[in-house]
């Protein structure tokens, strides 16, 4: 019993590493691929088969859908003429931004038990700065708040920004009147003054390449020539005087309808007399005589 025991525990663990033996195994040495753009992009994808010896190979790149990189032994879209694939492995040539993604690797062995098996690669391509767009107004008025803008919407990973003030960089602090976003570009300033008054530029920079910086732009702030509190006193006085103007206005309009109202009234209720009777002479007999 104990030798029967010991044979068919050998056995059953032999018949189990057969059985996985009949499908097609993959893998990939390197699942994440980290690559600057214009260089060459390199997809590990390794396999085995138990039967099969020509077993079939794609790629497919998930976007929106799946698309085919690889397919019946040739490559497709825009990946013809610029890859080459070698046993399983993909390498894409001169890589851009458009080429970032999950990509897929697919074998096929239908002489294997199962006869498909898989392995997914991540594409990421780095791009260094690009020329930042910046908005920097001509002029503004003492007292105005005001945002300067800049955007790099190419770089990856996304790029971290700095403002200068004739050359020289602007850290905000508790004592400044201003603020810097360095994630999102923005320079704000809650009133500004002549001394902010300058020429200013933005810098875009990551960790891929080397920063840039747009073109300065001189901003120009402009004094009142009256004093604010002038301003706006002067501003509520007119608009005093055109709201009494508006009801003196209605109080005439008002007293001029009710005469005309008046009038009306009286010329309805005159009636007059009719006309005295004219006398017919050809008609007209003497019923009596006078005497004198």
């Amino acid at each position: 019993m104990m030798t029967m025991k010991m044979l068919i525990v050998p056995l059953l663990i032999t018949l189990i590493h057969s059985r996985s033996c009949w499908s097609v195994t993959v893998s990939s040495s390197k699942p994440e691929v980290e690559v600057h753009e214009h260089t060459n992009a390199v997809l590990a994808c390794e396999f085995r088969t138990e039967k099969d010896p020509n077993p079939r190979i794609e790629w497919k790149k998930k976007e929106k859908g799946v698309t085919f990189v690889y397919f019946d032994q040739k490559f497709t879209g825009s990946y013809a003429g610029r890859a080459r694939i070698q046993g399983a492995t993909l390498t894409i040539h001169s890589v851009t931004q458009r080429d970032s993604g999950e990509y897929r690797c697919e074998v096929t062995a239908s002489q294997d038990h199962v006869s498909l098996g898989e392995a997914t690669v991540t594409l990421n391509v780095l791009v260094p700065p690009h020329v930042p767009s910046c908005q920097v107004p001509h002029s503004v008025f003492a007292g105005a708040d005001l945002e300067l803008l800049c955007r790099d919407k190419l770089s990856v990973p996304p790029a971290t920004y700095r403002w200068y003030k004739d050359n020289k960089v602007l850290t905000s602090s508790a004592e400044t009147l201003y603020s810097v976003d360095t994630h999102k570009g923005t320079l704000k300033f809650k009133s500004v003054s002549e001394a902010d008054s300058g020429v200013y530029r933005c810098e875009s920079s990551n960790s891929v390449g080397a920063p840039k910086s747009c073109v300065a732009q001189p901003l120009k702030v402009i004094e009142y020539p009256l004093s604010l509190t002038t301003l706006i006193a002067g501003a509520a006085g007119l608009c005093l005087l055109m709201i009494l103007c508006c009801l003196c206005v209605c109080v005439c309009r008002r007293r001029s309808c009710c005469r005309k109202g008046n009038k009306a009234k009286s010329t309805k209720s005159y009636i007059p007399p009719p006309p005295p009777p004219t006398l017919n002479l050809k008609n007209y007999k003497q019923t009596q005589s006078f005497m004198i």
